[in-house]
């Protein structure tokens, strides 16, 4: 006896298409473009075109990928603003365990500062998915030799007009930023 652990009986079943899914064959068969026409990368934040940059600037939280101490990947949620051509972030007052110089997240960008910062959009109508991500360097600022990024954070995010990040400011000055939509 075959035994099937968290299948449900109408999942085994056909089921009709779901709204998205018509839409998107609908779609692809009056002449959606192909992937390679709504995937790109640029040099800059300045160059991305209208929907990336207006994604970047909407969305409320991003996912900054780094290396730990092992060279592992480690992905982590971050509030940010875009400042010029820089994508900012700093460490903040939520309560820490050590000081914001010692946190890990700052020993490891010390240690390789390469890194990838993405925000994306989702939706259960795949047609409407999209991606930036900005790959490159990110420097570590004291909160005093930034103003403008705590003042872009302090801005962008009610909870730090009452306590504006303290830092240390990230400051990711991407080499390469690629986008993708559905």
């Amino acid at each position: 006896m075959a035994l099937t652990v968290g299948v449900r009986a109408d999942v085994l079943e056909p089921q009709p298409p779901s709204s998205a899914a018509r839409a998107n064959a609908h779609s692809s068969a009056v002449g959606t473009p192909s992937l390679p026409a709504v995937m790109g990368q640029s040099a800059s934040v300045a160059e991305l075109p209208g929907w990336a940059r207006a994604l970047l600037e909407a969305a409320r939280v991003a996912r900054l990928g780094i290396a730990d101490d092992d060279g592992a990947p480690r992905v982590l949620p971050v509030t940010y603003a875009v400042l010029e051509n820089a994508i900012v972030t700093a460490i903040d007052h939520k309560r820490k365990e050590v000081a914001a110089d010692r946190l890990a997240r700052v020993r490891w960008l010390r240690a390789r500062p390469r890194v990838a910062l993405t925000v994306d959009r989702y939706d259960d109508d795949w047609s409407q998915l999209q991606w930036v991500q900005a790959l490159g360097p990110m420097t570590i600022l004291g909160a005093a030799d930034a103003p403008e990024a705590i003042a872009a954070l302090t801005e962008r995010y009610a909870a730090y007009r009452n306590q504006p990040p303290g830092g240390p400011v990230l400051s990711l000055a991407p080499d390469r930023v690629l986008w993708w939509r559905a």
